[in-house]
């Protein structure tokens, strides 16, 4: 299998200097979303002393012309810390810093979804909508080849490598538990993980997040899954159809509810929000994925455990419906309910952000409503 020459550098040398003491200096990442709405970015700078808050962190800027975020002749862009998390790469008292990306006028960029999300999620603040969204992805070579497949074939069919256990079933689960540990180290909300039904297919699931905090810990966790992947030389994809053919395909199934959901009689709520959704099932399917649906019609298709992405459905305990309601959330009544058409390079900030807009502000009809004016 095709691995890439930075894994196989003698990561005993680069410890040593690692090893040596920083001062009381501190390396803060920032780290931003490209032109592309699924690629991250990422660069370092040095502080005087440990930031405590995102007041404490400087906004920085980057060349957007080699992001695909703006023209050579006007490319300086500016980086803004919204969130910061503790750095498992370098260790305390080092730091990840999330950023939002502003143009030189300074509106958001195309790709800057989370500052309108901010500005929704400020609207609902006595809802307390969580969130929690569960992450496929497909670890491959370098080749694009899918870690752990033979090189002039196929691995048996489907049906063992879910929640599998030994060689044979689980490709790459070093690679898991370092994501899982270094998420945790981070201050991650990271709540779970196992093998999907593919093999070289994995999941984690981040939650519950309150409002703007299920992006900023999604984005997160996929860039320390980008980097955990970089160390051990393989890649990881998000796309929602790695394999043609008889294959899963990978989603981000979002499990959403409200303060009046999670309450006695929630029931009531959650089926009224359902019937909202299934009226605005196209504006959700383009917010579903980067590319306004197309990356989803490889994924949507009806089988695999996913509905036909032309049509809108929902059912108790139903794995090949739009909306799942879970089986001990119809028996007790209240809880949540699980969106299964988000796929698994969907932008967090808009699928939370299209789903507090149909379920609580009540919007109709097949684009956004513009709070701004």
């Amino acid at each position: 299998m095709a691995t890439s020459a930075s894994s196989k550098l003698n990561k005993a040398v680069k410890q040593q200097y690692m090893d040596l003491p920083q001062g009381s200096k501190v390396q803060a990442m920032y780290i931003w979303i490209d032109g592309s709405g699924e690629g991250l970015r990422c660069k370092t700078r040095t502080l005087n002393s440990e930031p405590k808050s995102i007041e404490d962190l400087p906004e920085w800027n980057f060349d957007g012309s080699s992001t695909y975020q703006s023209e050579g002749s006007n490319s300086d862009m500016f980086l803004v810390p919204v969130a910061m998390f503790r750095d498992p790469f370098r260790k305390d008292p080092n730091k990840l810093v999330l950023c939002e990306v502003f143009k030189y006028n300074r509106k958001p960029a195309e790709t800057n979804l989370r500052h309108t999300c901010k500005q929704v999620m400020s609207m609902v603040e006595n809802n307390h909508p969580w969130f929690g969204m569960e992450q496929e992805y497909t670890l491959l070579g370098t080749d694009g080849h899918p870690f752990g497949w033979p090189s002039n074939g196929f691995p048996g069919p489907q049906g063992p490598y879910y929640c599998g256990v030994g060689a044979d079933k689980a490709y790459g689960r070093d690679i898991v538990e370092a994501h899982y540990r270094a998420c945790l180290y981070a201050g991650v909300q990271i709540c779970g993980t196992n093998a999907e039904v593919m093999p070289a297919q994995w999941e984690f699931q981040v939650g519950p997040c309150e409002g703007i905090n299920m992006g900023d810990h999604l984005w997160i966790a996929r860039f320390i899954l980008h980097r955990v992947c970089e160390d051990f030389g393989v890649v990881v994809s998000f796309d929602p159809k790695p394999i043609t053919g008889n294959w899963n395909g990978a989603g981000c199934h979002t499990n959403f509810s409200t303060k009046e959901m999670r309450e006695d009689g929630g029931l009531t709520v959650i089926e009224d929000a359902i019937e909202r959704l299934g009226k605005r099932h196209r504006y959700h399917i383009g917010a579903y994925d980067p590319k306004g649906g197309l990356d989803n019609a490889r994924r949507l298709t009806g089988h695999h455990e996913t509905s036909n992405i032309q049509e809108f459905s929902a059912g108790v305990a139903n794995r090949g419906a739009s909306i799942r309601i879970p089986r001990s959330v119809a028996q007790e009544k209240k809880g949540y309910f699980e969106d299964r058409r988000p796929s698994a390079n969907c932008d967090p900030y808009i699928v939370t952000e299209s789903l507090v807009r149909t379920c609580l502000l009540k919007e109709e009809g097949e684009g956004p409503t513009d709070y701004s004016k």
